[in-house]
């Protein structure tokens, strides 16, 4: 998920990071493959091109898959587009799959959309869902607990400043707009110097991850691929925030069985197979060129692995590093 806002002369929109290195690591690009963030359909596109025989594109925001139509048109049944949650997506084929990939994050399409509440830079109705249902943004700030915004805010936007901004949000109830939210945040901050985020961008940032449930949304779509995909399966991930790479990375080093001991002294955890095999050493981040080209691509990280034989088994959610006590996560599976 990128970091900062966006504005109209930033970056062309739509544009796929990482996508050269994607393609690159999940060589050769053959048979059955699963877009989990359809979005604009820029990764969809290109694996197509690179010769993928069959692709089903998900997302959950209708919007995204009414563009996808020019796209449909083009290549037909190779392409299948389904609404749906990516943390389901070991539903949408009755087959293994050869490979998922997921970019995830709100796309430059939705902060463009003033009507989606996205951006605290564009005036419109605090909404920020990335489907059609649930609570929205505004009902989250309107009716949370002071103590439930901070949380929400220092855990899931890692904002200093969570308990002051909580306490803003309260007084200024009600609030129904983007605007309106972004004066009120920002009212209670020192003003930034030249060069420095605007004040809200944390807090916007958590505001929409805790609406869309998005870690928890992350590491159901993590278990998912790996029940969905075939022996020999690629997974490919890219990631714009450290809290979003830390979850993957994690998951990757865990079911890879790369996970360093926490304490050397310990006994040795009974060897299991692995799950999966790192097909990418560390991440793989953009070249100067891309992030001159895409200033979006500045905080992405990509991660790869391979499916292996080995038989799907629990995974221990508290060892993941999901954002905020470890508890939260235990019962939502």
């Amino acid at each position: 998920m990128p970091a900062a806002d966006h504005t109209p002369d930033q970056t062309p929109p739509h544009v796929p990071v990482l996508i050269d290195p994607l393609i690159e690591a999940v060589e050769p690009v053959s048979g059955l493959w699963l877009d989990g963030t359809f979005g604009a359909g820029g990764y969809t596109r290109r694996l197509l091109e690179a010769g993928a025989d069959k692709v089903i594109g998900v997302d959950r925001d209708p919007s995204a898959l009414a563009l996808g139509a020019e796209l449909k048109a083009e290549y037909g049944e190779r392409l299948e587009l389904v609404e749906g949650r990516f943390s389901q997506l070991d539903i949408y084929s009755s087959v293994p799959l050869d490979g998922v990939v997921l970019d995830l994050g709100v796309s430059s399409m939705q902060l463009d959309q003033a009507e989606r509440g996205f951006s605290f830079s564009r005036p419109g109705p605090l909404d920020m869902r990335m489907g059609s249902e649930g609570p929205s943004a505004a009902d989250l700030v309107n009716t949370a607990s002071d103590t439930e915004l901070a949380d929400i805010l220092h855990f899931f936007g890692e904002e200093r400043a969570a308990r002051r901004i909580a306490r803003a949000i309260v007084a200024a109830r009600p609030i129904s707009d983007t605007v309106t939210l972004s004066q009120a945040i920002s009212a209670c901050l020192p003003h930034p110097r030249p060069g420095q985020m605007h004040p809200a961008t944390r807090s916007f940032q958590a505001i929409r991850i805790a609406v869309n449930d998005e870690f928890g949304e992350l590491i159901a779509g993590l278990e998912a691929a790996e029940r969905a995909l075939r022996p020999g399966g690629r997974l490919a991930v890219v990631t714009f925030h450290s809290l979003e790479d830390r979850i993957v990375k994690r998951f990757l080093q865990a079911r890879s069985g790369t996970a360093a001991r926490a304490n050397r002294y310990a006994p040795e955890a009974a060897e299991t197979r692995a799950q999966f095999r790192l097909l990418t050493r560390g991440v793989v981040a953009p070249d100067a060129d891309e992030t001159q080209r895409n200033p979006r691509a500045r905080s992405a990280k990509l991660r790869v692995a391979e499916r292996t034989s080995a038989p799907v088994t629990p995974i221990d959610r508290g060892a993941m590093g999901l954002p905020g006590p470890s508890d939260w996560w235990k019962e939502k599976r």
